[in-house]
């Protein structure tokens, strides 16, 4: 091999690293920047095949896939100074990887750290603002919103959108739970005392409206047998008037008859009276003659 070729091999060979050491690729996953001697020189690449200097650029990538936080449950206040245990989790996304660079360092563990730090004190400022019943309501969904407005502007800093904020479980803590089962149960107890309240006052109010209709139907059979005792008083003495008036010495004989019979009808009555008191009047003229 002579001298000539050596040489184009070479330089063959040379191109062919300078090219491979140049070239690189940016698939739609990722997001990429090229920096020189550690300052940015160009970002915002589309997919495909690109080239930058060896040796003086270099090349850093970041995904561009929506990327989670999951920590540990959270010890949080409420409002009521209720300890509550809060387990939570964010969707985010790289969106300016030039400032994601220059804020984190390119570290996607910089930024989860910093990123998880930014969303706690906005749960510790909106569970703060909220009682526990607030909490774990229909309001959850208004509370998850503003915990995410609250951290986001903070999350821009880093080059980073927060997509969603979801909170997963809210649980008490064990030292607090059996106040809360407590005052619980008191609660429940009231309700039902409340109830059981009504339901007599109701009892009351049924049988004092009974005892009134007693009392009136009652009162109105009483009015009625009145009347009709008094129309046959008034019978009856028109049917005395009548018979004294027809023959008034019947009617006298009739009622000291009847008089005899009241009086010593019964076994074992006495009665001492002289015996030519006119009651016996009847009986001691046998013949019927005054």
């Amino acid at each position: 091999m002579n001298t000539g070729k050596l040489a184009a091999m070479i330089l063959l060979g040379a191109a062919v690293a300078v090219i491979g050491l140049s070239a690189f690729t940016v698939n739609e996953r990722e997001m990429a920047i090229k920096l020189q001697l550690g300052q940015v020189v160009e970002a915002d690449y589309n997919p495909g095949l690109h080239f930058k200097w060896p040796l003086v650029q270099n090349i850093r990538k970041f995904p561009r896939r929506i990327l989670t936080i999951s920590d540990r449950p959270e010890r949080i206040f409420t409002a009521e100074n209720e300890a509550v245990q809060v387990d939570f989790f964010v969707k985010w996304r790289i969106v300016d990887p030039v400032r994601f660079y220059t804020s984190t360092g390119g570290s996607l563990d910089v930024a989860n750290g910093r990123l998880s730090e930014i969303i706690k004190n906005a749960v510790v400022t909106e569970f703060g603002k909220r009682s526990v019943s607030d909490a774990i309501s229909l309001e959850r969904q208004e509370l998850m919103r503003d915990m995410l407005n609250l951290a986001a502007p903070t999350a821009d800093d880093l080059g980073v959108s927060l997509v969603d904020f979801r909170i997963k479980q809210v649980e008490f803590m064990d030292e607090v739970r059996n106040s809360v089962y407590q005052q619980m149960a008191a609660e429940r107890a009231r309700i039902a005392t409340d109830r059981r309240f009504t339901g007599r006052a109701e009892a009351e109010k049924r049988r004092a409206g009974a005892d009134r209709e007693v009392t009136v139907i009652l009162a109105n059979a009483y009015r009625d047998g009145q009347l009709i005792r008094g129309e046959g008083d008034a019978k009856a003495a028109e049917v005395y008037a009548s018979a004294y008036t027809r023959d008034p010495e019947f009617y006298a004989f009739y009622r000291s008859i009847d008089a005899y019979r009241k009086s010593v009808g019964g076994q074992g009555d006495v009665l001492v009276l002289d015996p030519n008191n006119e009651f016996f009047r009847y009986l001691n003229q046998s013949d019927g003659e005054q």
